[in-house]
């Protein structure tokens, strides 16, 4: 009965590791999706902001390009 029980601990144990480690291994390949699918939704957000800044400093720059002309 020991070397029965022994082998059971052994199978079960082994089992335990091999699904931890299957696990692991696709929870982080969940992780790095994850991060890759934020990180390109954080650059198109950069993008656009810096789209739009640029816009409103190039509109500052001709409002205050008419109000010199004005001024002369």
């Amino acid at each position: 009965m020991g070397y029965v029980l022994r082998v059971r601990f052994a199978s079960f144990f082994a089992g335990a590791a091999v699904a931890s480690a299957v696990g692991l291994y696709m929870l982080h390949k969940d992780y790095k999706t994850a991060n890759q699918a934020i990180s390109q939704q954080m650059n198109g957000l950069y993008e656009s902001l810096d789209g739009r800044i640029s816009a409103l400093e190039k509109l500052r720059e001709a409002e205050v390009v008419k109000h010199v002309e004005a001024t002369e």
